[in-house]
């Protein structure tokens, strides 16, 4: 029950000549009870039998709603004000559209479905152009035709088409999938077979983007090759020599990423990196699982830059059978081209032959330090997110 209002009929001013700060306090008073008078429109509130009337009236509302819904099985009708109708309206079939009672959107929310289009075209292929305007449906291939296009481009991609006109393609076919809201295992799918392409063509930023877009998609809950892409992601992360992002990403894989081969891998390659172990690091180059070769690709020559520093620190002379061995290196001739491209090529027998060389490490420190500062001290990864 609503209490009682408080009576203001039988208000007397009372005069307060001697103190002036009185008097104040008793015009304020005063003018509050007109205000208060006037909102509700009578003064005469003092009446108990209309306050109990009103409450009766109150309680009968109540019991009535309480009885439809005991009878109804669902959740009462709530009204509130005009504008969040909408928010509180229910019926007894549950649906927030019976009785032609439709709710007003509001409108502050953008309508997605209003711009959510059905593509017409049925071309193969089409060229990627940036969208300056709202999409036109007979621009737009529909899902089924996009499923052709892709099985079309696995084909050229097989037959060693340019990756440019393959990128192109993809481009187009990842736009007509956004613009149409299409997320599915089928746009996973597209995503990762572009980020493989991008990965083989030393594409890093077209694969930068696939990657961002696939940690999204895979938060949905879509299902792919989560944990191939998950050891890629670790890598790159490694690559960019990104510590927080890292550590706080290797902490919430989970159990199944963990047991992954892959993953595994990747994993190890942080350990031998945070611990300085190059041998276990270039071996763990040349035995990479999937695609990650690709990846440490971007900074293996950084880490065998600091490994020769350590070696060139800890030795005198250095046979180059001894370099290929512990840097990773297929070949002899490989090794010595690495060499003298970091200006390492203080050999003590520059005229044999490369399994007889041997390198004099004290005149190589200098310039490997200054090599290291010039070319690996930044790091710039094209299309990170």
């Amino acid at each position: 029950m609503p209490k009682p209002a408080p009576v203001f009929n039988n208000l007397k001013r009372k005069s307060f000549e001697n103190n002036s700060t009185s008097s104040k306090k008793a015009k304020k008073a005063e003018k509050a009870a007109q205000k208060y008078a006037a909102a509700y429109g009578s003064n005469d509130f003092s009446d108990q039998a209309a306050l109990n009337r009103r409450a009766e009236r109150f309680q009968r509302e109540h019991e009535i709603e309480r009885n439809k819904f005991r009878s109804g099985g669902s959740t009462p009708v709530f009204k509130a004000n005009n504008h969040h109708a909408h928010l509180f309206t229910a019926s007894r079939s549950g649906s927030p559209y019976a009785n032609n009672d439709e709710p007003e959107g509001d409108p502050n929310v953008i309508d997605w479905d209003r711009y959510t289009i059905v593509g017409t075209c049925h071309d193969i292929f089409k060229d990627y152009l940036r969208l300056t305007s709202e999409p036109k449906p007979e621009t737009i291939r529909p899902y089924a035709v996009l499923q052709q296009t892709l099985a079309q481009l696995k084909e050229r991609w097989r037959e060693r088409s340019s990756y440019d006109w393959i990128c192109n393609q993809f481009k187009s076919l990842r736009q007509d999938l956004t613009v149409q809201r299409i997320k599915n295992e089928f746009t996973v799918q597209v995503y990762e077979i572009h980020a493989r392409m991008a990965l083989e063509s030393n594409d890093m930023m077209e694969y930068n983007q696939c990657q961002a877009t696939l940690k999204t998609l895979y938060d949905l809950g879509i299902p792919g090759k989560v944990e191939e892409f998950t050891a890629y992601r670790i890598l790159m992360l490694l690559h960019g020599r990104n510590r927080s992002e890292l550590n706080l990403y290797v902490g919430q894989l989970t159990p199944r990423q963990k047991a992954d081969a892959a993953v595994q891998h990747a994993l190890a390659v942080q350990r031998a990196l945070a611990i300085g172990n190059y041998c276990r690091l270039c071996d763990l180059y040349l035995k990479a699982p999937n695609m990650g070769a690709y990846i440490m690709d971007h900074f293996i020559d950084r880490e065998r830059t600091k490994a020769l520093m350590v070696i060139t620190k800890a030795y005198l002379k250095v046979p180059l059978p001894f370099l290929q061995q512990n840097l990773g290196f297929e070949t002899l001739e490989e090794t010595r081209t690495f060499l003298v491209k970091h200006n390492v090529n203080s050999f003590t027998n520059p005229n044999s032959p490369d399994t007889e060389k041997i390198l004099d490490c004290k005149p190589s420190i200098s310039g490997l330090h200054r090599m290291y500062e010039e070319k690996y001290s930044k790091v710039m990864i094209k299309g990170a997110v």
